[in-house]
């Protein structure tokens, strides 16, 4: 067998998130150990500080002083939230935000105030807090004037993205009365999202009843049993309450951890992957079924991951990936350079992404002569022997996950030229370091 190659997976974005937010809102010290510095991460640090909390790096992690209570904003100037490019930091601080008191001013760059809000906002609005629009009323950038939640009953369509629930859940436990939130819409995408924000908040002491219908009545369930979410079937009861700091470890990361894995089932050698929990809530672990849907071979032992090929080429496959959208870039970049066509469906969302991430894929890839055909909520992905006689100029489209993904074209022998490499500091700052090693 060749050579393996052995990455360490970087730090999660989504569980780095959600523990800075559920430390800053608690009452007293946590300790955040191992947590992604990324743009993303910096973001949401400095919205977090702009209300209250306070951040120290140190050697052991990040030392954080909790609000203990609600986000402190402005009397007459609002605090200023910058959120930069991060969809993230934006929808789940929307929501969190419109829980504290006073003013706060969200805003943006790049593709950012061309990115729906309004979905979040038409739910909270009913709750007390007013948005004042500077421009296109649903996106920012905006203001919000709040005096808290008040509770009650709330639906949130999750159409768009599941940060919507993800940012009211967080906040839910702030509220002045109980809140019970009901999942509307016709359809739900990147449900795991929300498990990973129901595990933070009970790990920072914050406990969310999850009631699911079954035969007309409503029974508990436990969020981690819960995998077939509809709308009008499942509801989320919080009382009020203080998150209560910890320390807390920060898990590896499955979405960035898919650019290695993927480099396995398509490269000469051998990848193993440590530091990723083979129990873990993401729902980017789907990368290894459907890398061996496709034909690689993986095993798990005390160190890691491994994902090889398995002696014949990877094959075209069917898949509904509206649970992990974020990996579509990367399963393009491996269809490439599988044999047939390979068809990705229920993932319309990524459209509003930092790039419109189904074109983005099929403009790329047809520069090798990929066959793509784009439709409402997917695309196909046909491969066609690839050139690799000179040089191709990729757009990454100041996309992280386009820049990650294109580089795996790499190890089909394209001499990829990418014209924004540095758009992975958003989520993966040491990306190329690691990359590297798989040259």
């Amino acid at each position: 067998m060749s050579s393996v190659i052995d990455i360490k997976a970087p730090a999660s974005k989504s569980v780095s998130h959600r523990a800075f937010i559920c430390a800053a809102l608690a009452q007293g010290e946590s300790l955040v150990i191992d947590a992604l510095d990324s743009d993303d991460l910096i973001r949401t640090r400095r919205c977090l500080s702009a209300c209250g909390a306070v951040f120290r790096h140190t050697e052991r992690g990040w030392e954080i002083t909790g609000i203990g209570g609600q986000p402190k904003g402005g009397a007459q100037t609002p605090a200023d939230c910058d959120v930069g490019e991060s969809g993230t930091t934006c929808r789940l601080l929307t929501a969190v935000l419109a829980a504290g008191t006073g003013l706060f001013r969200i805003h943006g760059e790049g593709r950012m105030h061309d990115r729906p809000i309004g979905q979040l906002t038409e739910a909270l609005e009913p709750l007390g807090p007013v948005f004042e629009w500077d421009d296109k009323p649903g996106y920012p950038p905006f203001v919000i004037r709040t005096e808290g939640l008040s509770g009650g009953d709330a639906m949130i369509s999750l159409e768009e993205s599941s940060q919507y629930l993800s940012g009211m859940l967080l906040a839910a436990p702030l509220a002045k009365r109980p809140m019970v939130i009901g999942i509307g819409g016709d359809k739900v995408v990147s449900w795991p999202y929300v498990s990973l924000t129901l595990m933070a908040m009970a790990d920072f002491g914050v406990e969310v009843l999850v009631e699911a219908l079954e035969d007309g009545f409503w029974k508990s369930k436990a969020f981690t049993e819960v995998t077939d979410v509809a709308p009008g079937k499942l509801r989320f009861a919080v009382e009020p309450a203080t998150y209560r700091p910890r320390t807390y470890t920060v898990e590896g990361d499955w979405s960035n951890a898919s650019y290695f894995l993927a480099a396995g089932a398509v490269g000469q050698r051998p990848v193993l992957v440590r530091g990723l929990r083979r129990d873990s809530l993401q729902g980017d672990k789907a990368i290894l079924n459907i890398l061996e849907r496709m034909g690689a071979r993986i095993t798990w032992d005390d160190a890691g991951v491994t994902v090889s090929r398995s002696g014949e080429k990877l094959h075209g496959v069917e898949l509904d990936m509206g649970s992990c959208p974020d990996l579509v870039p990367t399963v393009c970049a491996v269809a490439a350079q599988a044999e047939g066509t390979t068809t990705i469906r229920n993932v319309a969302h990524l459209r509003i992404k930092e790039s419109d991430r189904l074109q983005a894929c099929a403009d790329e890839l047809r520069k090798i002569g990929a066959k793509v055909e784009t439709f409402e909520d997917g695309l196909s992905v046909t491969s066609t022997p690839i050139a690799t006689s000179a040089p191709v100029e990729f757009s990454t489209y100041g996309d992280h996950r386009m820049a990650m993904s294109l580089s795996l074209l790499e190890l089909a022998g394209v001499d990829v030229r990418l014209d924004k490499p540095g758009c992975v500091a958003k989520s993966f700052p040491g990306f190329w370091d690691q990359w590297g090693l798989t040259r």
